[in-house]
């Protein structure tokens, strides 16, 4: 494989051959039942069928699943072909249904898709779920479609088992600047506060997002996976579904977003992951969240809009 020419300032996180050994010992592939405690924090690197028969049930409070959309993909020499719709939902259906005995009762599920997949996700999921709501982000990336609408947004549908379920609203708040800061008639702000003689208004969190940077070039946490979700994107979702010591499952890990927030939010995880390099990848990105917390866009209170910049929330 020819190695690809990286521009000077390009922080795309790499694998160099003299880490893989190191990065084994977060990597582990299940043969037998083992206790659940060396099952936590590790990255299997197994096919999700395999592994799932070895797992406990009830240990999981927040799953995030992140599958292959009904597109044309290759996956580091693996590609996933496009199905008609139907064998799409039969594909969905032949996991998710396996997936219900790891989750606790009042575990919440998020399901993300593409306009394409979004009612074939939406079927399979109601059969087993009961539907919070449907969240839609902005991907914001690419040059546009020249004889179609530039496709640039995706859906998440938050589901529950229960109507019983965790949901943090406080911790999922957005920081907005004020444009217009109306005062009370005593002179005091009005459903605003200031910092630093800096004006924001903290707003409860809609089902719309508009905030997320999809990685790039530029960004430490940016991989070579072409799918891959931004940290930002995954924090929310981990913070409002669960709280910390909790377990996070992904069965499609990739390069492993949801385990370097699991642990930057001091989360647990349990990741699966059929390809090697990407479970190195996660492996690394684990390491690295151990002793980087960092998450672009969110302080550690505060969730910011995109592109706003605080003395708090300045990106290493």
């Amino acid at each position: 494989m020819i190695e690809k020419v990286r521009a000077k300032y390009n922080r795309t996180l790499l694998i160099q051959p003299n880490e893989i050994e190191v990065l084994k010992k977060n990597i582990i592939t299940l043969k037998d039942n083992i206790p659940y405690n060396e099952v936590i924090n590790k990255i299997i690197n197994q096919d999700l069928f395999n592994a799932l028969e070895y797992l406990p049930s009830n240990f999981v409070d927040l799953m995030i699943i992140d599958p292959p959309y009904n597109l044309h993909k290759t996956f580091n020499g693996s590609k996933f072909k496009e199905m008609d719709e139907l064998s799409y939902e039969l594909w969905i259906d032949s996991w998710l249904c396996n997936l219900i005995r790891l989750l606790k009762p009042n575990a919440s599920v998020y399901l993300c898709c593409d306009w394409k997949s979004s009612n074939a996700i939406y079927n399979i999921a109601k059969k087993y779920f009961k539907i919070q709501n449907r969240i839609t982000w902005e991907r914001e990336k690419g040059r546009g479609a020249k004889k179609n609408w530039k496709n640039c947004s995706e859906d998440i549908w938050f589901c529950t088992l229960n109507d019983e379920y965790i949901f943090n609203v406080d911790d999922v708040k957005i920081k907005r600047k004020v444009l217009a800061p109306y005062r009370n008639n005593d002179g005091d702000p009005k459903d605003w506060l200031e910092d630093n003689d800096k004006k924001y208004r903290m707003t409860f969190p809609s089902n719309f997002w508009n905030d997320i940077t999809v990685p790039f070039w530029s960004m430490p946490e940016n991989t070579d996976h072409p799918t891959q979700k931004p940290e930002k994107l995954y924090a929310k979702l981990i913070l409002a579904s669960s709280n910390k010591g909790d377990v996070v499952f992904d069965p499609f890990a990739g390069s492993g977003t949801t385990a370097s927030t699991a642990i930057k939010l001091e989360r647990n995880f349990v990741c699966i992951e059929l390809d090697e390099h990407y479970c190195n990848l996660a492996s690394k990105r684990v390491e690295l969240a151990k002793e980087e917390k960092n998450i672009q866009g969110f302080d550690g209170t505060h969730f910011w809009e995109r592109n706003t910049l605080s003395e708090m929330n300045k990106v290493k």
